[in-house]
């Protein structure tokens, strides 16, 4: 019989194609979801628990049993999440969880950290950057994930049998993305026939798709691989590059405009993951093509943009 994975955060950006890959793998997954659950699919519960009410956790925990816990919920509000005080917040809620599910008999626990946990200036700032790369985070966020590894591997190390695993993620896109980020902002803009403007571009960053994340956080969990696992995709490519290629895929190259926003001076120029670990010990090989991920990302909005027309939400001179 599978194994039952809880998973925290299940209805969420990465949870959601997280939760997706576990039940494709035949897992018996036990989703958490705070304000909204998600689809049905075949091996999956939702159950609607705040992780903040500790009690109810205790509850579902000796309800549930599992023996693996993915944590993937945070307080990740956009543009505010880097500093707000939230963040030490949830850095006690995880560890708390972490406790009572090792309590309860728990055997793996998976955290997602974040490449912002890392150091941003380095004498290998051009090469991709390695798991043991020195941890020197310069946000609340990056601070407070990073000690939560590091509480947690303590936890871990004190109690026989249990394994604690950490994923540091790069660079995402995909559904269930904030409007305002890069992709689906040029991706809205374009498609409505407006400018979409952009800094220069010349970051270069891992971006891989969130589907492809939540397929290498499958594989992570169902490995028995410990400590801290990169996840991306291991290709540099400029900010400028990704920014162009969307906005051909979406048909209006000629509506981007970079350089027309101006760039931050603290910026690291170069973030790219070293993904050996996740390739050759989790054994996640699979390399994403992010021409398809986009093509994916752009038909969701062209079919949401198809329902808003019909239900009159917007102009058809906008078709």
């Amino acid at each position: 019989m599978s194994e039952r994975v809880l998973v925290t955060g299940a209805s969420g950006f990465v949870g959601l194609p997280l939760v997706a890959s576990l039940a494709a793998r035949g897992m018996r997954v036990e989703a958490l979801g705070y304000r909204n659950v998600g689809p049905e699919l075949p091996g999956v519960r939702w159950h609607r628990v705040d992780l903040h009410h500790s009690g109810d956790v205790r509850l579902l925990l000796r309800e549930l049993r599992p023996s693996v816990l993915v944590h993937c919920a945070w307080y990740v509000d956009h543009g505010r999440f880097w500093s707000a005080p939230d963040n030490r917040v949830w850095l006690e809620v995880s560890f708390e969880l972490a406790m009572r599910f090792f309590e309860t008999g728990g055997r793996r626990f998976v955290g997602i950290g974040t490449c912002a946990e890392y150091a941003c200036q380095d004498l290998n700032d051009n090469m991709p950057w390695p798991e043991s790369r020195k941890i020197d985070p310069a946000t609340l966020y990056g601070q407070s994930k990073a000690e939560l590894w590091r509480r947690l591997l303590a936890l871990a190390e004190r109690r026989p049998g249990t394994q604690a695993a950490w994923a540091r993620l790069f660079h995402l896109f995909g559904a269930g993305e904030h409007p305002e980020r890069l992709v689906p902002s040029i991706i809205r803009s374009v498609l409505a026939g407006r400018e979409a403007c952009c800094g220069s571009g010349r970051l270069v960053r891992d971006f891989s798709s969130v589907r492809f994340a939540g397929g290498a956080l499958a594989a992570l969990a169902c490995s028995g691989v410990t400590g801290p696992v990169n996840i991306g995709s291991g290709q540099p490519r400029s900010i400028a590059s990704l920014s162009r290629l969307v906005a051909r895929l979406a048909g209006r190259p000629d509506l981007l405009r970079l350089g027309a926003l101006p760039d931050r001076p603290d910026d690291v120029p170069v973030m790219v993951a070293d993904t050996k670990r996740l390739r050759l010990e989790v054994g996640h090989s699979h390399r994403p093509v992010i021409e398809d991920d986009l093509r994916r990302v752009i038909s969701l909005y062209l079919q949401q943009k198809g329902m808003e027309i019909t239900s009159g939400l917007v102009p058809t001179s906008m078709s």
